[in-house]
């Protein structure tokens, strides 16, 4: 949780575009990252994968009006609607986008090719396809208001310190500090949270919940990319750790989904 996911890149800059705030190219140059390539497969009328800006195009003309996250692991549906199948794909991948009023969705299949996976991201050969399925329209599952977000990310970040100091995290070494250091750098350049159209609140809490998401990376020996930091712990001090932090990982990822999903949620009390 170090970076944002590439769900939530697809539903910010998508439900950007699709509000006509941005032009296709630049959402899809965001949405796509230090990938080498995006494209949509198995949308309505398309006899094979599209690019980005013809699929977000076609998912508006066939009524999208706009795009929600859904981050699901195993036990927690987070963001999901149905049906199973759906439901099923999602899972495999922790993550989909969910079209809004078009009754579809999109799970990425991610593809690396060329130097090892502990290269930079720019420096891989990253192809990702997004599988478009059908979604049932309903409420997501366990997805929180942005104010209720909120007030549980305070509490998971206090939580998430004290684990760190209680369980001795510091020992995982001088790189899981680095990781640390190079994340709240990246957060004092003033990079772009979300996607113009969002509001201040949402570009807030999804800021924090990748505050605490970098925690608990860091207090599982990680740098967020799945690396091992060297820390040298045994069985039962990695299991502590899982246990402490899994509520504090579980509430960062509602939040996530929340800050992502706001948009879509502001469309829709202003057409009520």
């Amino acid at each position: 949780m170090l970076d944002e996911p590439r769900s939530g890149r697809l539903a910010a800059w998508g439900n950007a575009l699709i509000a006509g705030l941005v032009p296709p190219d630049d959402a899809a140059h965001h949405i796509t990252g230090d990938d080498t390539a995006h494209r949509v497969a198995g949308l309505p009328g398309e006899s094979g994968p599209v690019g980005l800006t013809l699929a977000l195009g076609r998912l508006r003309a066939l009524g999208a009006a706009g795009l929600r996250v859904a981050l699901p692991v195993p036990g927690h549906p987070l963001g999901l609607s149905g049906p199973p199948e759906f439901n099923a794909r999602a899972l495999e991948a922790e993550e989909a986008v969910l079209a809004a009023g078009a009754a579809l969705g999109l799970v990425p299949r991610v593809r690396e090719a060329g130097p090892a996976a502990d290269v930079p991201a720019a420096d891989r050969h990253v192809e990702v396809v997004w599988d478009c399925l059908p979604v049932r329209e309903a409420p997501p599952a366990d997805v929180p208001s942005l104010g209720e977000a909120e007030r549980e990310l305070a509490e998971a970040l206090r939580e998430a310190t004290e684990a760190l100091s209680r369980l001795d995290v510091a020992g995982s070494g001088p790189v899981a500090q680095a990781a640390l250091e190079a994340y709240r750098a990246r957060a004092e350049r003033g990079r772009e949270v979300l996607a113009p159209g969002y509001p201040a609140r949402a570009a807030r809490v999804l800021e924090l919940a990748q505050r605490v998401g970098a925690l608990i990376a860091i207090a599982h020996g990680t740098g967020g990319d799945g690396r091992e930091h060297g820390g040298a712990v045994s069985a039962s001090e990695m299991a502590a750790r899982a246990e402490a932090l899994r509520p504090v990982e579980r509430t960062a990822r509602r939040a996530q989904v929340a800050a992502y999903n706001a948009f879509v949620e502001g469309r829709e009390r202003d057409r009520r």
